[in-house]
């Protein structure tokens, strides 16, 4: 997510036309009307300005023309005319103060001229001298450096990156949103941990139970902490202290899945792409080596069916839950919350867009080819939209609710449960059904126990028709 989101935006900001496209807009919107961004290529400030005044002014003209054209039509009598809303165009589009009689006393011939000259008045008071900066060369990379600072935090200097080729750029952003991710993969446990071994009193800050919060460490980090050490220190400085044994605690991680990652290497070897472990081997070697070096039980069977690429995710997944629990279990909360929320939201645009799609008919278009279109471009919007949130939090996790990170807390211990099996899984979810009904009595399914009467026997009515002709469809429906 984090590189779609930079090579999404950075592919934007650093595009040759989006300075231009920039000025057109932001001078469009100061103007009321529309410009065209290819004009402004190559000019500068100035230049820009007074092309944008003279396009505005030029549109003007055609624009009241047009607004005279509809609301006091020649073929039309006078007493149809519709003064009041040739005002409300001219108000709205140039923030004038026209009331109706106020044209009429210009008459048709005349009102042209008055508002054409009123809107002139309006243009070229306009100011457009800040819009230089949106046609500076460097403007795109200006954008970017500060978009990955909102963004990530990061403080990529301007004069660092200002003469990279765009892909040099967006490689370098990546990397270094790689680099901050991985800060705050450090962070989180060291949150969560200072969060879960805070006692909270009543008008204060809370008081961290330093006794149990050694304790943790040295089950989370595998290192020795002395309660003497931080006895007297504050909540800052014990944060320090737990941050630095979480940074040792990463480069062990990384070593770890780069270790799981190379025995899976070594057990396809060169295999063709789409080989199972059951076509390589029994997979015992590979669950007996997690074993015994890292304390991790898998299924051997579970292997079974899985392609490389799959026992790559599996292993990488076992060994990030076994050294970076607390922010795995965060990630994977916090996107199922943002993706089911957002779908539902989907769903319920996708009904408006149905409801709205055959209005395209009048307009020549297939609705059904209009609504695959749209539909797939508010899919994309969808998982872009999650993206931006995902990582607006990830990165900002300081912001994240206190029960929320108590909620992905893990409980540091030797013990690894093995996964389990489908069956036992179905008979939670059957298990926790019956409890969020109220109780263990079990509920009867709605049988029909009555005489079953096939569609095409007699009527039970006595009618002599079938009864697909009489009464099925009366008797369904009451169903």
């Amino acid at each position: 997510m984090v590189n779609g989101q930079v090579e999404h935006y950075l592919g934007m900001f650093l595009a040759r036309d989006y300075g231009v496209e920039t000025y057109a807009n932001w001078a469009g919107s100061r103007l009321s009307t529309s410009l065209e961004p290819r004009d402004f290529r190559g000019m500068d400030a100035s230049n820009a300005a007074q092309h944008a005044i003279d396009e505005a002014e030029r549109l003007a003209e055609t624009a009241v023309l047009d607004a005279i054209e509809e609301n006091l039509p020649d073929e039309e009598d006078e007493k149809d005319w519709n003064w009041e809303a040739l005002a409300k165009f001219s108000n709205v589009r140039w923030g004038t103060n026209f009331r109706d009689r106020d044209l009429k006393k210009a008459g048709r011939d005349g009102v042209y001229d008055v508002l054409v000259e009123k809107g002139r008045e309006v243009i070229t008071s306009v100011d457009l001298s800040e819009g230089g900066r949106f046609l500076d060369s460097y403007f795109g990379v200006r954008v970017s450096c500060n978009w990955l600072k909102d963004k990530f935090g990061l403080d990529i200097p301007f004069e660092e990156v200002k003469e990279l080729e765009s892909d040099d750029l967006i490689k370098l952003a990546c990397q270094r949103a790689r680099d901050a991710y991985e800060e705050k993969e450090c962070e989180y446990p060291v949150m969560a941990g200072l969060y879960r071994y805070t006692k909270r009193v009543a008008g204060g800050h809370g008081k961290i139970d330093r006794d149990q919060l050694v304790e943790w460490a040295a089950t989370r980090f595998r290192t020795k902490l002395d309660l003497e050490d931080i006895k007297s220190m504050q909540r800052e400085d014990i944060r320090e202290v737990l941050l630095k044994q979480s940074v040792a605690n990463q480069k062990v991680a990384d070593e770890a899945v780069d270790d799981v990652l190379g025995k899976v290497a070594e057990f396809f070897g060169d295999a063709e792409e789409g080989k199972t472990v059951r076509a390589i081997g029994n997979g015992e070697s590979l669950t007996r080596w997690l074993q015994n070096k890292y304390e991790i039980e898998l299924p051997t069977e579970d292997l079974l069916p899985l392609t490389r690429d799959e026992v790559d995710l599996r292993f990488r997944n076992v060994v990030e839950d076994r050294y970076r629990p607390e922010i795995r279990r965060m990630e994977r909360d916090l996107l199922l919350q943002i993706v089911d929320s957002a779908w539902k939201d989907h769903l319920l645009a996708m009904d408006y867009l149905r409801s709205a799609v055959g209005m395209r008919g009048y307009a020549q278009e297939d609705p059904k080819v209009e609504y695959k279109r749209e539909g797939m471009r508010q899919y994309d919007g969808m998982w872009r939209s999650i993206g931006e949130r995902v990582t607006d939090l990830v990165f900002r996790m300081e912001q994240l609710d206190e029960d929320f990170v108590g909620s992905t807390w893990v409980e540091t211990s030797a013990r690894h449960d093995q996964a389990a099996s489908a069956s036992e899984i179905a008979k939670q979810q059957e298990a926790a059904i019956d409890a969020s009904r109220g109780g263990s009595e079990k509920v009867e399914p709605i049988r029909n126990r009555g005489q079953r009467v096939g569609r095409n026997d007699p009527c039970p009515c006595g009618s002599g028709k079938k009864y697909k002709k009489c009464c099925m469809g009366k008797d369904r429906g009451a169903a």
